[in-house]
């Protein structure tokens, strides 16, 4: 499945939903809006690949679970351009904490490439990298809107990341052997370096 294909059925991109914590699980209000049966609605989601369900839930909206978001997240940079200064270097300072998540997240990879980290990869199982996905999922319906937030919504990305950075490394410490659990973190922050904007761009 592609976001392409779910927003063809749904008529547009649906909202993330829960913690991520155990599911990935989004929310349409696609039927209410276009005034349509949710049933029929959710049996059309269900049949798309990489559907693990799609269900009525409350007055008519579709709870979606699938097996994995990262076809669904719309990645690339955003298409907005900070006007932050580059000093002081403080977390006070959004450009300072979106620039150096950039940073960790493009050092990750070089790190993983150099360590042997596996890949391909699944989806990570810590809570705090798990987050940051769910923020990325926030990125189809942002860019629908005539009204995304970008900047508030680059710092909050940027801070997840630095808490998952710090909570669940994605390259292997000390004597550790690089596993899945550390390509699927390498996988997230692949996707995090493509969309927040990075020195060139702040």
């Amino acid at each position: 499945m592609t976001s392409d294909e779910l927003v063809a059925v749904l008529g547009g991109p649906p909202v993330p939903d829960g913690t991520w914590e155990h599911e990935i699980r989004f929310v349409s209000a696609a039927a209410l809006r276009r005034r349509i049966p949710p049933a029929g609605l959710a049996e059309r989601v269900r049949a798309l690949g990489g559907v693990v369900s799609a269900e009525v839930a409350g007055a008519g909206f579709v709870r979606i679970v699938v097996d994995d978001p990262f076809w669904l997240i719309e990645a690339g940079p955003v298409p907005y351009e900070p006007s932050w200064p580059d000093s002081p270097r403080t977390w006070d300072n959004p450009g300072f904490v979106v620039r150096y998540a950039h940073a960790r997240a493009c050092a990750v990879l070089r790190w993983a490439a150099d360590l042997g980290v596996p890949g391909p990869a699944g989806l990570p199982e810590d809570a705090a990298h798990r987050h940051v996905l769910r923020v990325l999922a926030e990125l189809p319906g942002r860019r629908a809107s005539r009204d995304p937030g970008w900047e508030a919504y680059l710092v909050r990305l940027a801070l997840a990341y630095h808490d998952a950075h710090e909570r669940a490394p994605a390259v292997p410490v000390g004597d550790e052997e690089p596993s899945p659990a550390h390509a699927a973190r390498v996988r997230v922050a692949d996707v995090v370096r493509t969309v927040l904007p990075g020195p060139d761009r702040l």
